[in-house]
């Protein structure tokens, strides 16, 4: 024990003499593992596993069942990894390698090598990107979201029908094209811009665009196709106020609601005027002016949209809070709730308007009426409740609501003579 001390002092003064540095005694130190202890091994534990069950009969004890011979047995084993080389961080001071001292070229090392091979030429290259002609069609229609521009064609032609004027058949069918065509191409556009985020969403992720069934050049194009002899239909077929107004929903259907989308709620009230401008682009459609009856039927499809899209939202929220798009039920669910019931009981008020601005008889307010407090009904449930079930329930009621409610209209709708006669009585 004595001479320990002695053999550390004299270890310190040789390691100063000849300059070692920390960096070379790790170094060293390395080196002893790598060239002695080449064995190196690391015991592991596994962790113990149940006992089998016992032996069958007539087997020995020391046999293992059939089913258990690939079984690990409780007792340790050893795992052996092999201890790497690991080269010095800094050079020798000394040019001459000291004893049993490996030059630095010549270590051996392990090293996992990652080889990036470079992209050849005609990978580089844009390839063209083949639609059969068959599935054209059915991949269309869902760019342009055929359902929804059905809806929008049949509350176009609601507010044709429910002008106090003859009804024109070649007016109406040309309204009709050129309301589906201008709902086509802003269902195409918006689409177009929302690629990277409806990627994120469940609702949306097969969506034509986003699985590359069509190029962006194709939709694009698909889009201009039907924007431009949409609005020159309404224009020149129909009338030039249907048309500046075929044109005004398209962009503000692009250019306002598909951007607000992701910054403010504010968009769920400019998509509701999206959706109310095809009923009055029918009635301008059939008589050329826009009348008090043009902006009723405008302000019920605008009431409705609320409990319609409110509850429909209310069970994506997390999809659309994955999309990063700023809706009434993700930042704000209880104004989310109040704002449909509140629509709810407007769509009563609206419907008690028609008679007195003459679109329809005093029968539609009544025969309505059970229709109307329905739907308030569940807007209520689903204000009370916040819960997905009482949501499906008034999005689905919406679905039938608001066909059954322009039905009744039209039905109770005042006829020309009715009008007539009332004028002469004025008069």
């Amino acid at each position: 024990m004595q001479q320990v001390p002695c053999k550390f002092i004299l270890f310190l003064r040789i390691t100063k003499e000849k300059r070692v540095t920390f960096q070379k005694l790790n170094f060293l130190k390395q080196r002893y593992v790598t060239d002695h202890s080449k064995g190196l091994c690391q015991r592991a534990k596994l962790k113990p596993e149940s006992a089998p069950p016992p032996c069958f009969e007539g087997q020995p004890e020391s046999a293992t069942p059939p089913c258990y011979e690939r079984t690990h047995s409780v007792q340790e084993e050893i795992v052996s990894r092999a201890v790497q080389s690991v080269s010095s961080l800094l050079p020798p001071v000394s040019g001459k390698p000291t004893v049993n001292e490996v030059p630095r070229s010549t270590a051996v090392t392990e090293s996992t090598e990652i080889v990036v091979r470079p992209l050849s030429k005609a990978e580089k290259q844009w390839k063209e990107m083949k639609i059969e002609l068959d599935t054209l069609p059915g991949i269309l229609a869902r760019l342009s979201k055929i359902k929804l521009t059905a809806l929008v064609v049949s509350t176009a032609s609601a507010g044709f029908a429910m002008a106090p004027v003859p009804f024109d058949v070649t007016c109406f069918l040309l309204a009709s094209l050129g309301t589906g065509l201008a709902s086509c191409a802003a269902n195409t556009i918006n689409q177009f811009f929302e690629v990277p985020f409806d990627s994120n969403m469940n609702r949306t992720k097969n969506r034509p665009l986003v699985r590359g069934q069509i190029s962006p050049l194709l939709a694009v194009s698909f889009a201009i196709t039907c924007a431009v002899p949409g609005i020159a239909i309404l224009t020149l077929g129909v009338n030039p106020l249907t048309g500046a107004l075929g044109a005004f929903n398209i962009l503000l259907y692009t250019c306002c609601y598909t951007p607000l989308k992701r910054i403010s709620i504010i968009n769920t009230w400019v998509g509701a005027v999206v959706g109310a401008i095809p009923p009055i682009m029918g009635w301008t459609a059939a008589t050329g002016s826009l009348d008090p009856g043009a902006l009723l039927l405008g302000g019920i499809l605008y009431s409705w949209q609320f409990p319609h899209f409110n509850a429909l939202s209310w069970g994506l929220r997390e999809d659309y809070s994955r999309g990063g798009y700023c809706m009434m039920s993700v930042t704000h669910p209880a104004m989310c709730r109040r704002v449909a019931l509140r629509h709810c009981f407007a769509l009563i008020g609206l419907s008690s308007l028609a008679p007195l601005i003459d679109v329809t008889t005093w029968t539609f307010p009544i025969i309505s009426l059970p229709v109307n407090l329905y739907i308030s009904y569940l807007g209520y449930r689903f204000y009370r409740d916040a819960d997905r079930g009482s949501s499906r329930k008034l999005f689905f009621c919406s679905l039938w609501h608001l066909p059954v409610l322009l039905m009744l209209m039209l039905i109770c709708k005042k006829s020309l003579n009715e009008k007539d006669d009332k004028k002469d009585y004025v008069s």
